[in-house]
């Protein structure tokens, strides 16, 4: 119903707004600027950084519905996406989601499992964005906890250089082969609308609406309707359905030496489960029906964000977040009888999660008056209030909730150098304090060199450290058959990161522009957190610092682009070691190398403006050590045993035609042209919501779509 709500309102709006002029996005840029990890907004090419821009044109032509599908497609990124839970979070440089920090307009967002990590990138609507900014590597220094393998920034958009912008936009996607618009399990439903409005030269509007119902995949499964024959376990999704409506209005002032930006986030996702096991339930007189126990899903976020840039005096340059964050998580059961096609009953909702954070970061700079030398001095605060139900853990934690608050501050002070017009010098230190945890001191040195007008050297190091989830530390599963513990007196993990970065930039007298660049990057994370036996008889487990985790990446890539042509491409060899350790026994530390591979083409007719877009990544085969459990662990310790992840190919294909002078547009295309769906995967097993063991669910196959945008 909201489905169609929404179509039915986004295209009245087709209706009652007169045509405008395009949004500015759409203009060509003079000039690419980052904000990630600068003292000031600037050119990509001047930054000390290595950053990775994709921006709006790029995920317009890709015709993706959320940030974790734009972000698939870099390389050394893996999207992990949980077909249970329908969550999807970034792996980078073969860490997980814990240790990647993922920003909106440089502050983090909330999450089940703290701030800023293990973000559901699902949960990030595309409409809004204006680009999004990736840095690999530990920022610490700059970014605090949690940022080891790196910094996902997304940028969204604020400014407007036309007096009123709209957009309306619909998106329908098979999934796999299924597709309906009426009929419930069906399909990918997707309506968006983004206005912004100029009020005069200093105020300027914003708000956006995005819907995107995803009616699931059935997969192996036969759907909610099935009722099972016999022992057989059928009924259900392998996908499970997910519907999200996000919500955004800014507000945004600018005079000056002064801008002040408000905006504030709503999302709201219910997400449901459908038993694959039956009971008999005899309804007497001989009769009898059929019951599953059913589970929705439901998620409420709202983030509220404050920025102001300003001057202090006459040189000192401030720029200040503040933030407060709320995500709660609930469930509701209820009985469904199948062969009736009813509910039965329904119990009440229980809340699961529930976070509430108040962050803020600020910081100074341009101090001296001079070209030389700069820098910048900073403070970073979040105050997390968590609350864990007893049933978000193994066996319901034995009936126990969990509920902590956790403050942790910061001050970080960076110089920058400029020694010549060729050589930057930016060392830098982070000093940590936490309530819970001892502090923690991390480092960075960066430098630029330029070794030409067309190329420049960047050498990177930097340091980041994890803190501990609330599993880590308050876990208590005891009962007859379990002795697992939280360890709260846990440390934070380390990680260290060095890189090295070179860029050439030139264009011929054709007007052809080429980028061609090459990368070194090692990372080391020790004090790694881990599950082991702490003792055998009785068998008890816990978590420790006890793993190590090393990756070495190499990595190339090469850009052309002239006129209405533009191809990207990209290679990378990345070996990982990790030391594992059960408390007994100790993996191989072995270096295990695969390779990955991008390719992204685009080329527009001259006459019809046609747009042809090409989007290509290969991820090669995955070899890392695994623990092999044994019959009687308290006994026997088991092995590690080199299990594999297979490889995989994924292409996506668009062609969108402009009408109108590009008021109206229409797109379509073929998403995963490969049909990739269930890989291969010794490493990790099945549970309930996944594939059988050995198996990953990773993608629900080749699926189809048709986009039309209108531009008022």
């Amino acid at each position: 119903m909201k489905k169609k709500m929404l179509s039915i309102v986004s295209l009245s709006a087709l209706v009652w707004v007169n045509a405008q002029e395009k949004d500015s996005l759409n203009q060509k840029k003079i000039e690419e600027v980052v904000v990630t990890g600068q003292y000031t907004q600037q050119s990509i090419n001047k930054s000390i950084y290595k950053v990775e821009v994709i921006n709006a044109e790029q995920i317009k032509n890709m015709a993706v519905t959320n940030a974790a599908e734009v972000l698939n497609q870099n390389l050394n990124i893996l999207i992990e996406p949980n077909s249970g839970s329908g969550d999807s979070n970034a792996s980078i440089l073969g860490l997980s989601g814990e240790y990647t920090k993922v920003l909106i307009d440089n502050i983090p967002v909330v999450s089940d499992k703290g701030m800023g990590n293990l973000v559901d990138l699902t949960k990030i609507n595309v409409n809004n964005i204006e680009r999004i900014e990736v840095v690999k590597g530990s920022m610490g220094v700059e970014y605090g906890n949690n940022a080891v393998a790196g910094v996902i920034n997304i940028i969204t958009k604020k400014n407007y250089s036309k007096k009123f912008n709209a957009q309306v936009s619909l998106q329908e996607e098979t999934v796999n082969k299924d597709y309906d618009w009426f009929k419930k399990g069906e399909g990918r439903h997707v309506q968006s609308l983004n206005l912004g409005y100029r009020i005069s030269d200093y105020w300027t509007v914003t708000a956006d609406i995005n819907h995107n119902d995803f009616q699931g995949y059935k997969g192996k499964y036969n759907g909610y309707k099935y009722l099972n024959k016999g022992d057989e376990k059928l009924r259900g999704n392998e996908w499970l359905p997910k519907d999200q409506l996000i919500t955004n209005a800014a507000v945004r002032y600018a005079k000056g030496n002064t801008s002040l930006f408000y905006k504030i986030n709503f999302l709201t996702e219910t997400i449901n489960f459908y038993n694959n096991t039956l009971k008999d339930l005899p309804l007497g007189d001989g009769n009898r029906t059929y019951t599953a126990n059913d589970k929705d899903y439901f998620t409420q976020r709202w983030l509220h964000q404050f920025n102001i840039q300003t001057k202090i005096g006459s040189r000192i340059n401030y720029n200040g977040d503040f933030s407060y964050q709320t995500q709660k998580r609930k469930s509701q059961d209820y009985i469904y009888d199948v062969p009736n096609r009813q509910e039965l009953s329904r119990a009440s909702k229980n809340t699961f999660y529930d976070s509430k954070v108040f962050y803020s970061r600020g910081m100074f700079s341009n101090f001296l008056n001079s070209d030389k030398i700069n820098f910048q001095l900073g403070y970073e605060l979040d105050h997390t209030k968590g609350f864990a139900d007893a049933s978000t853990f193994e066996s319901n934690n034995n009936g126990k909730n969990i509920e902590r608050t956790i403050f942790n501050y910061a001050n970080f002070l960076s110089a920058e150098w400029k020694v010549d017009e060729k050589f930057s010098l930016r060392p830098g230190i982070r000093l940590a304090v936490s309530d819970k945890f001892d502090s923690q001191y991390n480092y960075s040195v960066t430098a630029k060199y330029n070794t030409s007008q067309q190329s420049d050297l960047r050498m990177v190091f930097g340091s980041a450290n994890r803190f501990p989830m609330y599993e880590e530390l308050y876990t208590f599963v005891v009962d007859n058959n379990h002795d697992i513990r939280g360890n709260e007196n846990l440390k934070p993990e380390t990680g260290y990161s060095a890189g090295l970065f070179w860029d050439y930039n030139t264009m011929s007298s054709g007007a052809w522009k080429f980028n061609l660049s090459f990368s070194g990057m090692y990372l080391d994370v020790k004090d790694r957190i881990e599950s082991v036996i702490v003792q055998n008889q009785p068998l008890k487990m816990s978590y420790l610092n006890i793993d190590n985790y090393k990756s070495i990446l190499f990595g190339g890539g090469f850009n052309i682009k002239k006129g209405n042509f533009s191809l990207n491409t990209g290679v990378s060899v990345m070996g990982i070691s990790q030391s594992l350790n059960t408390g007994n026994l100790t993996s191989s530390d072995d270096y295990n190398y695969y390779a990955e591979a991008n390719l992204g083409a685009n080329y527009t007719l001259d006459k019809t403006r046609t747009l042809f877009a090409l989007y290509y990544k290969y991820t090669g085969k995955r070899k890392q050590y695994t623990h092999q459990g044994s019959i009687n662990p308290g006994v026997d310790p088991g092995e590690y045993v080199l299990g594999e992840i297979e490889g995989f190919n994924m292409m996506n294909f668009t062609v969108s035609q402009p009408f109108f002078n590009n008021h109206f547009e229409i797109a379509a295309g073929v998403k995963n042209l490969f049909d990739v769906s269930t890989i291969r995967n010794t490493v990790i097993s099945g549970d309930a919501h996944t594939a059988a063991t050995n198996n990953q669910n990773l993608f629900y196959g080749r699926s189809y779509f048709v986009r039309l945008n209108y531009n008022f």
